[in-house]
């Protein structure tokens, strides 16, 4: 506590919780990218996933936990034996590991998905902690379903729990069923009523199902919880998670209020939520507070004079305050290599210097192209590179022919990454069908293609085009990202890059 504002953990979920939500997987690379991206951020906590998932799972949580040094990274488990040993060999190598265990409280889940009694969930959930605190001093348990469970029983588990050794208590509104103000009743009666809760940390998790999941953990902060769980964009399952940028900027917003605040690079949440819609595939709405479209425009011709004489009248906060900038300057065919890479600090993109080389090559390109390349197109250009797959395919030229009456064909060449080239020509609906069957064949594979989503970056005719696909092979979905000026190359290169994940992912690759 700082000046008597309370400083509230935050712990991300995105990798987690936000992944296992229709449409939003990741692959590993893609899931690396965002884990760097959260501990840029400042999240406190990193939920990597759930080691006992899949052995894919296990290894990205691995992995995760190898490259983090300044976030706790978390697995979670249910309470057994098997998940905690997952997890334990998951987080071997973590900085900062935690085991998350989590059993359901509510009678509706102990009476028909546990089919267990009250003493036998109070009993396991006491064992569960206990045999994590062997492994990790950082053991958090989770409650699950706790708002519609009896108050007074939750209490009795989480005494357990705090006994066993847990470091932090976790209350969750699992289903969104909760209000506000009964939502902060209940982590108040819990802070109070729990034997030994003065020894450890008070944690929520809220979903969005009657989209008040940042209300009810903002009630929750003002009733004593000191962590809030949360995923960026608000993605997770059904209707989603808390937004983790909400939460932040609302307690940075109004800490005369709240009396908290976190500690969040909050200039870092628009890029971070870009990063994640690239990964994912799925889109915020334009009028999405702090990182939507229209979270900072003013169409209002009243809105406008009074934004015009002071930005306050209708800015509660500044653009640039989460990350989103306002510079006109942009940069040119002219514009050298010193001047890129200040303005990729300047926009907080971080590459390694083979990637940087590789981004300023596409910059020139696109320079010859457009007459100004602004922000927006280069952070377009960095994120295109920053969770790609290796390329097992590169474009090398593309033509189509198209028209009302005749169809369309489409021809490509590829270039192997074992030097070699393969072209084909196809017929099919439309420019895009017909290049994306010349492809297939080259490939061999006839992935279905989900998702297929094109807008401009910027405005004006001379803007990037930008493509999200999402293909599915073998119950797997890859997703891809391609901006070009031209539409069908951006097609192509998305397209390509989920293709390139795909075979990435093929069991003769792993490991390349």
């Amino acid at each position: 506590m700082t000046g008597g504002i309370r400083n509230i953990a935050v712990f991300d979920t995105t990798l987690r919780d936000g992944e296992q939500a229709p449409g939003c997987s990741m692959n590993s690379r893609e899931k690396l990218e965002v884990a760097r991206r959260l501990e840029k951020l400042g999240v406190d906590v990193i939920e990597a996933g759930f080691p006992a998932s899949s052995p894919g799972d296990l290894e990205s949580v691995r992995a995760i936990a190898g490259i983090i040094k300044d976030s706790v990274v978390a697995g979670l488990c249910r309470s057994r034996e098997s998940d905690i040993d997952a997890a334990r060999e998951a987080l071997a190598g973590a900085a900062h590991p935690r085991i998350h265990v989590f059993l359901a409280t509510s009678p509706i889940h102990m009476q028909y998905k546990l089919k267990m009694t009250e003493d036998q969930v109070a009993e396991q959930a006491f064992s569960a902690v206990k045999y994590a605190r062997g492994f990790c001093s950082d053991v958090e348990f989770s409650a699950e379903d706790a708002s519609r469970s009896d108050p007074g029983f939750v209490c009795r588990v989480f005494a357990g729990a705090i006994k066993a050794g847990a470091a932090v208590l976790n209350i969750p509104d699992t289903v969104g069923y909760a209000m506000p103000g009964e939502f902060g009743g209940l982590v108040r009666y819990i802070r109070e009523h729990t034997p030994g809760a003065e020894k450890v940390k008070f944690s929520v998790h809220v979903h969005n199902d009657l989209g008040l999941a940042v209300a009810n953990s903002l009630a929750a902060v003002s009733a004593g919880a000191d962590q809030v769980e949360c995923t960026i964009n608000g993605i997770g399952e059904r209707a989603g998670n808390a937004s983790l940028e909400e939460i932040v900027m609302a307690l940075r917003v109004r800490k005369d209020y709240l009396k908290a605040d976190t500690r969040i690079d909050t200039t870092q949440l628009y890029g971070t939520s870009r990063l994640v819609t690239q990964v994912t595939g799925v889109k915020v709405q334009p009028n999405k507070a702090i990182v939507g479209e229209n979270a900072f425009a003013h169409e209002s011709g009243i809105h406008q004079h009074g934004v015009m004489a002071n930005r306050t009248t209708y800015e509660i906060m500044t653009s640039e305050s989460v990350g989103i900038s306002t510079n006109i300057m942009v940069l040119g065919k002219h514009s050298g290599r010193h001047a890129f890479e200040d303005r990729l600090k300047l926009l907080g993109l971080s590459v390694d210097a083979e990637t940087r080389e590789k981004i300023f090559a596409e910059f020139k390109l696109l320079a010859d192209k457009k007459k100004v390349v602004n922000d927006r197109d280069i952070e377009a250009l960095v994120m295109g590179f920053a969770a790609a797959a290796p390329e097992t395919w590169k474009l090398d030229h593309w033509a189509v022919n198209t028209g009302s009456a005749l169809g369309a064909s489409g021809t490509i060449r590829l270039r192997h990454r074992d030097g070699t080239f393969q072209k084909r020509i196809s017929l099919g609906d439309g420019p895009i069908d017909s290049i994306y069957k010349s492809i297939n064949q080259i490939i061999g594979k006839e992935p279905e293609l989900e998702l297929y989503e094109i807008g401009a970056i910027t405005g004006g005719s001379s803007s990037q085009g930008e493509t999200m696909v999402k293909i599915a092979w073998d119950d797997k979905r890859y997703n891809g990202r391609g901006v070009s000026t031209d539409i069908i190359e951006s097609s192509i290169k998305a397209y390509l890059a989920a293709v390139n994940a795909m075979e990435w992912d093929a069991p003769e690759n792993r490991g390349l």
